[in-house]
């Protein structure tokens, strides 16, 4: 048996798989104890993680049999990658598991932006009727939706999107072909600054890179189509916050839907007060019980099934 150290939150039957299978440590805090996790994981083969445990050099330094990293998500910015790579540790994310709640955040914020639910609600609970303001809203159903970032996520963005009779187009800088075939629809990929022309709404589906931190500056920002919406569930760091902020409270953009921000857990957002063309939610897109499910059970085999093939 191989040893695991699972130092943040996993489902209880995904544990439960890999306990049948190897010697298990479950302390889902212990990444906020740096030191004693570091100690801890001295004898372990596998790490599996969240967001929240920097897996980097000091850190391997104490795990001198660590051969598997699982991430219970997607994204690897809290992973030394080169460092990992250079000790030969496998470094597994939960890819396109979480997709279906991402991608039903994404059409529900969009929608509820386009629609312009938000500041309905606020006046008529303050008491107004504003009817025929709100009645002249667009309809979502023959709008744009621009993904950025044409992966699992963003695959299953453009399905449930085209089921909404919206028109998709799509960046990827990381793909070479004109056009990607999605539930027997041909997805355009075009150059940015032409998805940010015809889009309603922009859909972010990036890792942070050094390439794409700040993608989303002012200048970027404003080659948006006029009124239009941005919903970034992928990383903070690629949209510049103060500058989304000003076009939000400008009208430049109609709205915005944000689930990542620059920093997290984000307890300054004073620059959008006020706002109610923003839905600002805590890093949940992603997150649901199914989700969760999926995520920490994709992870638990992935893992046992590594660790088999490596002995």
């Amino acid at each position: 048996m191989s040893s695991i150290f699972i130092s943040e939150f996993i489902t209880s039957q995904a544990l439960e798989t890999l306990r049948s299978k190897h010697d298990v440590t479950y302390e889902p805090e212990s990444y906020k104890q740096r030191a004693e996790l570091i100690s801890a994981l001295h004898n372990s083969d596998a790490l599996i993680v969240r967001n929240l445990t920097q897996v980097n050099q000091e850190l391997l330094n104490g795990a001198p049999n660590l051969k598997v990293v699982g991430r219970l998500g997607v994204g690897l910015e809290n992973i030394e990658l080169p460092a990992c790579a250079q000790r030969n540790i496998k470094v597994i994310p939960a890819t396109g598991a979480n997709a279906e709640s991402v991608a039903e955040y994404v059409i529900g914020t969009a929608l509820a932006l386009t629609r312009g639910f938000l500041p309905a609600t606020s006046q008529t609970l303050g008491g107004a009727w504003p009817r025929a303001h709100f009645s002249g809203y667009h309809e979502f159903t023959g709008m744009t939706l621009g993904i950025v970032g044409f992966g699992s996520i963003g695959r299953v963005t453009a399905q449930k999107a085209l089921a909404f009779g919206l028109k998709c187009v799509a960046y990827d800088p990381m793909i070479s072909a004109k056009s990607i075939d999605v539930g027997g629809a041909a997805i355009p990929l075009v150059p940015l600054d032409e998805l940010l022309a015809c889009s309603d709404a922009v859909t972010l589906h990036l890792p942070l890179l050094p390439e794409t931190r700040g993608l989303f500056s002012a200048t970027t920002l404003d080659k948006m189509k006029q009124g239009a919406c941005l919903i970034n569930t992928a990383r903070g760091g690629i949209v510049e916050e103060k500058a989304l902020a000003e076009r939000l409270r400008s009208g430049r953009l109609g709205g915005a839907a944000l689930d990542v921000f620059e920093k997290e857990p984000a307890t300054d957002l004073s620059h959008f007060a006020g706002l109610t063309n923003l839905i600002a939610t805590p890093h949940i897109a992603g997150v649901t019980s199914e989700s969760n499910d999926r995520v920490s059970q994709m992870i638990a085999d992935e893992v046992i099934r590594f660790l088999g093939e490596s002995k």
